[in-house]
């Protein structure tokens, strides 16, 4: 054993020389008392702390960090209160299976479950959303836990892990001896995928004549985009691409046909429900991709690959399950696909241009009555076409964030983030953030609402003081724009508690100032580009452009909750102008 790896070191100057071994260059986080003897160390490592103004914000940056630069990204909180801050970011990242290591202080180790000042059982209210967490109450088990966090988080398929540490164990001293290997048993993630499976994929993808290829966000997780590319390249098959997968493949390739879902394109929706093979690559079979569940494509039979066998077969029985890593998966398939000699597609391929040609996205949401407030729909493809596709774009949760999965130029992989799973409001700024520390020579815009803003907007605050200046744009409708949407089509118009009034306050330009950022406000189409330009323009700051729109505008497509993805609809009577187009 190396002399510097016997050294003895506080539990707090443990944690910090592990993180530093494990490659970690930056942490967000609030300091407190049960995590203030970390702090120390902290102060003098060449880690970047980004002191945060909330805790959730450290979470959410944590997950931006992570989803841009394909590493772990980390937050720190104290016990009590700033570990419960943390969890909504940990049951996000644990949705949408993004890397994440959180640590947080505790109270001293023969306080715990005595109600102590700031105790709470953090580990315990995380159980069912880490992939795994330790307790630590001894100072020499720190840095066993930090690799193994590290590893968890980051192998298999990715998720958070908690670390939560006894104040006595960061104030202890013990031998520093970091782990030539891990001891963790059970935890053997399959990589490689069955050569039989492979073989049988191969089988079905050959004799179908109406596949598609329905990718889910592990294809992002596994940084399989050239892979992918190749399969489609070598089969011709058509590619959906969910809510988390968009950009893995280009929007403008032909064989796209957007994003199926509840308010996917009726292309995408129409691929899924008329096909005969799934071709499953890194998606979980969502409710909101399926519809009502044993409607959802019908005559399919299901190739399902994934890094999580307990995904396979939970929603959708698979025909062919394939556990393995999508990068190993697809090059097995395309070694195999070499040669072989496959179904005509040519109908299947006309069948869906023509939906995809009838059914034009940007026509779905009809803005009648709004001649003097802006569209929406505009706002968000006019920022993406002066932005450009090498942008990197964040997305709140909302119409908005529907608007912007259709309109946004989706032509790169790890260039769209946003909270699928867990539909988290607030997710926007704080992952922009995060992403922009991870890509600090990338544009980065956040396509907010007016609803999300107001929820984490603080951490402008974080982005002027540390010089990080990211753009949001304000998609203000004064509303709850999708649950009014809801309230509309199903409630009969009864307007409950979704009226934001924020045509009276805040001033949004004036709170973004008051923060150090740059204010805009929009209310004229002409000034549009002109707002777009400026921000684009302006790197030394944030920038927050309003953009005041109408409260009325809906996302369309829609398939209502509970029904057939066949009861697609595309306007506000609800007429299911598309489900009698069954015929290829």
């Amino acid at each position: 054993m190396a002399e510097e790896e016997t050294k003895l070191l506080t539990g707090a100057q443990a944690l910090v020389e592990s993180l530093e071994r494990v490659g970690v260059d930056v942490v967000f986080g609030i300091p407190g008392g049960a995590i203030l003897p970390a702090y120390d160390p902290l102060y003098d490592s060449k880690i970047r702390h980004i002191l945060v103004r909330h805790e959730q914000g450290a979470g959410h940056a944590a997950e931006g960090y992570a989803q841009v630069t394909g590493r772990v990204g980390v937050c720190i909180a104290t016990s009590g209160p700033g570990a419960t801050n943390l969890v909504t970011a940990i049951g996000d990242a644990y949705m949408d299976s993004v890397p994440m290591v959180a640590i947080t202080g505790q109270v001293t180790s023969s306080s715990i479950g005595t109600d102590a000042f700031q105790e709470a059982d953090i580990r315990g209210i995380t159980f069912p959303i880490t992939k795994h967490s330790f307790l630590i109450t001894r100072t020499e088990e720190i840095p066993h836990a930090i690799a193994a966090a590290f590893h968890l988080a980051n192998t298999g398929r990715p998720g958070p892990v908690l670390v939560d540490i006894a104040k006595d164990a960061l104030t202890g001293t013990a031998p520093f001896v970091w782990p030539d290997e891990l001891d963790l048993p059970g935890y053997r993630p399959v990589t490689r995928p069955h050569g039989k499976q492979i073989k049988e994929a191969v089988r079905l993808i050959s004799e179908a004549s109406r596949p598609v290829v329905y990718l889910g966000g592990g294809i992002n997780r596994a940084r399989a985009w050239g892979q992918l590319a190749e399969f489609v390249e070598l089969t011709g098959i058509p590619v959906v691409t969910t809510l988390m997968a968009r950009g893995a493949f280009p929007d403008s390739h032909p064989l796209n046909y957007g994003m199926p879902g509840m308010h996917g394109a009726v292309a995408a929706v129409g691929a899924l429900q008329r096909s005969d093979l799934l071709i499953t690559l890194g998606a979980r079979f969502d409710d909101r991709v399926t519809g009502k569940l044993d409607s959802f494509a019908p005559e399919a039979k299901v190739i399902h690959a994934d890094i999580d066998p307990a995904e396979i077969s939970k929603n959708r029985v698979a025909d062919v399950p394939i556990v393995g890593d999508l990068a190993e998966v697809l090059g097995d398939l395309n070694a195999a696909l070499r040669g072989v000699g496959l179904a005509d597609h040519s109908d299947w391929i006309r069948y869906l241009d023509g939906l995809r040609s009838r059914y034009v996205a940007s026509e779905f949401a009809p803005t009648e009555g709004a001649d003097d407030l802006l569209s929406p729909e505009y706002v968000i493809k006019r920022i993406g076409e002066l932005a450009g596709p090498d942008a990197i774009y964040v997305a709140g949760v909302g119409q908005h964030q529907m608007w912007a999965a259709h309109l946004l130029p989706h032509e790169r992989p790890g260039k769209w983030l946003n909270s699928g799973g867990a539909g988290t409001m607030g997710y926007c700024v704080p992952a922009a953030m995060g992403a922009k520390v991870g890509a600090p020579d990338q544009m980065v815009w956040g396509i907010d609402g007016d609803g999300c803003f107001q929820m984490t907007n603080q951490e402008l605050v974080t982005c002027t003081l540390d010089a990080i200046p990211i753009k949001i744009a304000v998609i203000n409708n004064r509303s709850l724009g999708m649950v009014r949407q809801w309230q509309t089509l199903f409630y009969g118009e009864r307007y409950s508690n979704t009226n934001l009034k924020t045509h009276l306050v805040p001033d949004f330009p004036k709170l973004a100032e008051a923060m150090g950022a740059v204010g805009i406000r929009v209310e004229r189409p002409e000034d549009i580009d002109a707002a777009i330009i400026r921000a684009n323009e302006i790197n030394d700051r944030p920038v927050v452009v309003e953009f005041v729109v109408h409260k009325d505008a809906m996302v369309w497509p829609m398939v209502p909750a509970g029904t057939s993805n066949d009861d697609i609809k595309i306007a506000r009577d609800l007429a299911p102008e598309w489900s009698g187009e069954t015929e290829l």
